[in-house]
């Protein structure tokens, strides 16, 4: 069996553990690791593994895993594309995913490549729930509580902000979908909070949801990288009513995220050119193996 050959793009807490996702897959290869500066001396765990600047020098590069902030993905995952190398990344502001669904799959299809996009759990696998939850109940209300727990992106956003040195962003669960965000920062030496704070509360991320920023003496005091969703639709089957669904799961955030990209990696093969959400591919090509046997198995 060929396997997939993978470049990991970012090394920070979604890349490291996308490195184990992508070692411990039975059909992939570990193409390297593409990094914006690799001057210096590299991290022990990577003493064994190529590690570049520049994606060509890998190889044969089937999937670019883009474990990169948000806000960068469109600009890596056109500019791999381009190259013909199929992307996933876990792109997480909701808002905007459409948008980007949209030009991801004019380059996808200009490059004959495919792409999956916003492939964390959530949007991701959650979305996936969120949908046969609406399937089962057509009419209904879901609600999506996140957390407690660490928000990356939020905590990448926050880290962005002038005079801060560390940063952990905290989802609260208020209920029926409303959220409050803690935000413990470490701030540079003679950063001034007020101004902190307000870049902080001014930030998209952010803006939408009660926010208080809290300052800490050291940032690693308080970071845990555990997360958890608790989905609810109570809605209509047919002309039934009360039919009420729940989904559950509390987990590392980066490590959750890593393994849907890893998953994804393997679907994005399957695709025809195009960009896709995780909605609208077949979720047996998240999967290992023979179909058939997948279909005996799980069905």
């Amino acid at each position: 069996m060929e396997k997939i050959r993978i470049a990991i793009v970012g090394y920070g807490n979604i890349g490291k553990y996308a490195v184990e996702a992508v070692e411990a897959a039975e059909d992939m290869e570990l193409a390297g690791i593409v990094r914006r500066t690799i001057g210096g001396e590299q991290p022990k765990e990577l003493q064994d593994i190529k590690v570049t600047d520049d994606i060509s020098e890998l190889g044969k590069v089937d999937v670019a895993l883009l474990c990169t902030p948000t806000r960068s993905v469109q600009e890596n995952a056109e500019k791999f594309l381009a190259m013909g190398i199929c992307t996933v990344d876990s792109f997480d502001i909701h808002t905007s995913i459409v948008e980007l669904r949209r030009n991801l799959d004019k380059a996808a299809k200009a490059s004959g490549a495919a792409a999956i996009l916003s492939a964390g759990w959530d949007p991701g696998s959650d979305s996936i729930v969120r949908t046969l939850m609406q399937a089962c109940a057509p009419k209904g209300i879901t609600y999506t509580n996140f957390g407690p727990g660490m928000s990356m992106g939020h905590t990448v956003a926050a880290k962005a902000v002038a005079g801060v040195k560390g940063a952990l962003s905290m989802t609260i669960p208020l209920g029926t979908g409303v959220h409050r965000r803690m935000v413990y920062v470490e701030l540079e030496e003679n950063a001034v909070f007020a101004d902190v704070e307000k870049g902080i509360k001014g930030d998209a991320y952010f803006t939408h949801d009660e926010t208080h920023v809290i300052e800490v003496s050291d940032i690693n005091t308080v970071i845990d990288k555990g997360h958890g969703v608790h989905m609810v639709r109570k809605g209509v089957s047919g002309e039934t009513d009360n039919q009420i669904f729940e989904f559950n799961m509390t987990i590392n955030n980066p490590a959750l995220t890593s393994q849907v990209l890893v998953a994804c990696a393997r679907a994005v093969t399957k695709q025809k050119p195009g960009a896709y959400t995780m909605i609208e591919i077949p979720v047996i090509d998240l999967l290992p193996g023979d179909r058939e046997a997948l279909v005996a198995a799980l069905v």
